[in-house]
């Protein structure tokens, strides 16, 4: 029950509230409900309504609570008033709070707890620029007439100090040039306490990286008129060895999957950019929440620990059907089961149908990345499909197969080598003949194909590829190399003879507020050798579109000669905006790039290039995305459906 509540509507109420009848009622929730209608009615610029919470309890254990409230008047902040500051006007100290005088656009309420973090950001702000001995506050507020608060708040500014250097004792493990190495502030200008405490923080990184996780730095602050010199006094402690490692919380995964991610093992010394990077390695195989914990527990005298990691399993599993479109396939159906780490071990296996108007497609693939327990990697595939390039008037029927096997390259950090070998067979089918006559040069190749029945391709691949990105569903740091060579025919057989490189460069950064640029390069050719003069139709470049070869603003495959280009160039650039951390995301786009094939004909201004809008949703499905271009060479927008992504 309540009395005296006006100002709080019903709804909002029962919100603050949320205890009902016949629920459990102790102190906690007693003092807990006080502080958030404290708070509430201080948002609404009552700041002295008096509420008090009465209990009434009875013989068999209940309680009746009754809330009374006095709201008395309502007041709004009127003007803000600074007392002592001689260094910064009123004017630069305004702009560091929170807290604002009533106008037109704003309500001018004062709420305590926002109004102490404006203490802080003020004693911060004034410390960023050499005045460490300030202090903010007290203040006073005074009623201006019936509805209005004057806020009254005293500074002591204190001396304005300047950098004069700091000193090193107790250091063992390191020199002190090291440890002085990490503080980048200037003789001579005014102490700036945020980057000192985060300059230290790299001092703390850099014994903690070496395993001394005990260590201690007292700061002892020397003032001589205006210099200021710090002395750090260091205890290092002993060096923490990593006994054993625990993992709890894996239901599904096996304990070997989550140790094969780890940079570290039993027997090192603890190594804090190792396990930061062990937990990156965690969640990038794809198979927990993001809250993975990591902590230790010390274990003896000598400071030696044990690593616990705790994780929590999501579902690996995805059976799934929808409908897609694009504006090559238009409307195209899917039914699929993907299992991402069958029996705990890590395998992932696949199956999938795509059917539509021009297009059919089978597909199975099975994949160890640890094979024997060892980190090589194996695989294969195989597949039936069948594509009409409607729009470049044939017809691509491909049944085949291929298999793949991996390491990672022990001299290079994070680097795996893949080779593989496929051998398939195609059928090609002219579906409008009038139309391919139209440029016959171009479609030399396809006008042979077409008169002849199955041609088979047998080829070997190979790929390395550096991957240090921190997130692989939304990275903001590091980068993705990948170089891809194939040979087909010649020795190994077949009806093709055909080299094809690729190679892509991806570029991860954190901008501002978790903003995240994103860049990509891409440069492909195909070029025919032995008995073949020209590459395979469908093996070359088509530009346009989502996908590895996008150019958003454009229709799938659109840009580039009629037969496909046998070079290809593409520049993308992205701004990421998380919205609920990696699982939605907004971001803006640029495009250029082109298909072509004599180096003479290629030209940077005459690129194709798109702008655009876009969104990205983390499902269980996969990555979904919607992008919304401008296309800039024939200014018109084009719409782009996107599964999986191309950075």
């Amino acid at each position: 029950d309540y009395e005296g509540i006006k100002a709080i509507k019903k709804d909002r109420l029962d919100e603050l509230i949320q205890t009902r009848s016949g629920t459990f009622w102790n102190d906690y929730k007693k003092h807990e409900l006080l502080r958030k209608l404290k708070i509430e009615y201080e948002s609404k610029g009552f700041g002295n309504a008096s509420i008090e919470i009465l209990e009434e309890p009875s013989d068999d254990g209940k309680v009746k609570v009754k809330i009374i409230v006095d709201e008395g008047k309502r007041f709004s902040i009127k003007e803000i008033v600074f007392v002592g500051n001689e260094h910064f006007d009123d004017k630069t100290l305004l702009k560091r709070m929170k807290t604002k005088p009533a106008s037109l656009l704003r309500s001018g309420r004062f709420i305590e707890d926002k109004f102490e973090a404006d203490l802080k950001s003020l004693s911060d702000f004034y410390k960023k620029n050499g005045f460490i001995d300030v202090k903010v506050g007290p203040y006073e507020l005074r009623q201006i007439g019936d509805s209005y608060l004057e806020l009254v708040l005293n500074i002591q500014e204190g001396p304005q100090y300047v950098y004069s250097g700091v000193t090193v004792t107790g250091n063992e493990h390191f020199t002190t040039e090291r440890i002085l190495s990490c503080f980048t502030l200037k003789y001579g200008e005014p102490f700036d306490q945020e980057k000192f405490n985060a300059q230290l923080a790299n001092v703390y990184s850099l014994y903690f990286d070496e395993g001394f996780i005990y260590t201690y730095i007292d700061q002892e602050i020397q003032k001589e008129g205006n210099q200021l010199n710090i002395v750090l006094k260091i205890t290092e402690g002993n060096r923490a060895r990593i006994r054993q490692i625990n993992i709890t919380g894996n239901r599904r995964t096996k304990d070997k999957v989550i140790i094969r991610a780890l940079d570290i093992a039993p027997g090192d010394y603890f190594r804090q950019s190792q396990v930061i990077r062990s937990q990156q390695n965690i969640y990038n195989l794809g198979f927990f929440e993001p809250n993975i914990k990591l902590d230790y527990t010390p274990i003896n005298s000598n400071g030696d620990i044990d690593l616990e990691i705790n994780v929590t399993d999501k579902p690996s599993g995805v059976a799934n059907g929808g409908i897609g479109y694009n504006s090559a396939d238009g409307f195209i159906g899917q039914l699929s089961v993907s299992m991402g780490n069958i029996m705990g071990n890590n395998w992932s296996s696949s199956l999938s149908w795509e059917f539509g108007r021009y297009t059919e497609d089978f597909q199975f693939s099975f994949t160890n990345p640890n094979f024997l327990d060892t980190d090589l990697l194996l695989g294969t595939s195989v597949y039936y499909t069948t594509k009409d390039w409607s729009s470049f008037y044939y017809k691509i029927y491909t049944r085949g197969a291929s298999v793949r096997v991996g390491e990672y390259l022990p001299f290079i950090d994070r680097t795996r080598l893949l080779a593989g070998y496929s051998i398939y067979s195609k059928k090609y089918r002219i579906t409008n003949m009038n139309m391919i006559m139209q440029d016959p040069e171009n479609n030399a190749t396809l006008i042979e194909l077409d008169s002849l029945d199955w041609r088979y391709t047998s080829s070997v691949n190979a790929t390395i590829s550096r991957d240090s990105r921190d997130n692989i569903f939304f990275p903001t740091k590091g980068s993705q190399l990948t170089l891809y060579s194939e040979v087909a025919g010649g020795i190994l057989g077949g009806d093709f003879d055909y080299f094809k490189q690729i190679a892509q460069v991806n570029w991860y950064m954190e901008m501002w507020y978790k903003i995240v640029l994103r860049t990509k390069w891409r440069f492909g050719f195909i070029t025919p050798y032995g008995r073949s003069d020209d590459a395979p139709p469908d093996e070359k470049f088509y530009l346009g579109g989502t996908g590895v070869d996008g150019i958003r603003g454009y229709p799938d495959r659109s840009i580039g000669p009629s037969g496909g280009g046998s070079r290809e160039i593409i520049f993308s650039t992205e701004l990421g905006f998380p919205i609920a951390g990696d699982q939605l995301i907004a971001l803006a786009f640029f495009d250029a790039g082109d298909s072509y094939n004599k180096l003479r004909t290629f030209n940077f201004m005459n690129m194709k290039k798109g702008v655009g809008l876009g969104i990205r949703l983390r499902s269980p499905f996969g990555l979904i995305g919607f992008d919304y271009a401008y296309n800039l060479d024939e200014n018109h927008w084009e719409p782009h459906l996107q599964i999986g992504t191309t950075f």
